[in-house]
């Protein structure tokens, strides 16, 4: 009797569960095309790139995001591409508000954008840097003039550059580019199409809130979105903050042509989580 009431318990529990099919049965997923997203691969990494990849785009996926150099190619086995790359635009702490990395930066990215050109990459990553004592005028100042710097070879091979704004308050203690306005203002100084701002959602919800408000009135700014639940850069789901169905139809309203990565840490199955985000954001 109790193996029998248990087996009952089992079969209610799976008939309310979504069902997630295995990969093999979603090679004929299609999305509604609005959102086109993409996954960071480091959130992934005990998973082999090809078995991301391979699963991934039978969930609907169109990228991957995050990969090095020797790692761009492999996407495009499974008909996707790095929607983000590493290219050499300096390090988080270190990065474009400090002049002295201004050499060593249009230096990689002379040798890394005309790769990513020619291999589909969409976007390669730079950061502001920590502000170490230096003035946020100051720092704009120097990014402004690292950017200047690199941005025809961006123009020239129609790859874009993308600044991470990144939170200071949690997880990046010191970190410049830090709220949407100061990148904005960097963005327009720098006014170029093919240098833009990586807006992550996970950390200007813990910087600034006022998502979607923020998003719509910046829209010609951005040129990647990032995903991760509040608090705790988890799932998302009911547990977290954000509403994300709310906010991918406020950035599909834009008409943006972009991606949306989701770069969260999975506590659950990895692929099954990563499944439930695409479902969710697929508005």
């Amino acid at each position: 009797m109790i193996r029998r009431a248990a087996s009952g318990m089992a079969a209610a529990s799976l008939a309310t569960a979504p069902v997630i099919s295995p990969a093999a049965e979603l090679q004929s997923t299609t999305r509604k095309g609005r959102i086109r997203q993409s996954v960071s691969r480091w959130c992934y990494e005990k998973i082999p790139l090809d078995e991301l990849c391979e699963k991934g785009a039978a969930m609907g996926l169109k990228a991957i995001d995050l990969l090095n150099e020797d790692e761009w190619e492999v996407p495009r086995r499974y008909g996707l591409v790095c929607g983000m790359g590493y290219g050499g635009g300096g390090e988080i702490r270190s990065g474009m508000n400090r002049v002295e990395n201004h050499a060593k930066i249009e230096e990689a990215f002379r040798k890394s954008i005309p790769r990513a050109a020619k291999l589909g990459v969409a976007n390669v990553i730079t950061f502001s840097g920590n502000r170490g004592r230096m003035t946020d005028e100051e720092g704009m100042k120097n990014t402004i003039a690292g950017l200047n710097r690199v941005k025809k070879i961006a123009e020239d091979y129609g790859v874009t550059i993308c600044m991470e704004l990144l939170n200071s308050k949690v997880d990046h203690k010191d970190y410049m580019c830090d709220h949407t306005a100061w990148g904005v203002r960097v963005m327009e100084a720098v006014n170029s199409p093919r240098v833009k701002l990586l807006y992550d959602i996970y950390h200007m919800q813990i910087m600034e809130g006022d998502l979607i408000r923020t998003i719509t009135e910046n829209i010609e700014w951005l040129g990647h979105f990032h995903t991760g639940g509040v608090p705790g850069r988890d799932e998302l789901d009911n547990t977290q903050e954000v509403n994300w169905v709310g906010v991918m139809r406020a950035i599909a309203a834009t008409k943006y042509a972009g991606y949306v990565a989701h770069e969260f840490l999975p506590t659950r199955d990895p692929l099954r989580s990563l499944q439930e985000a695409v479902e969710l954001c697929d508005v």
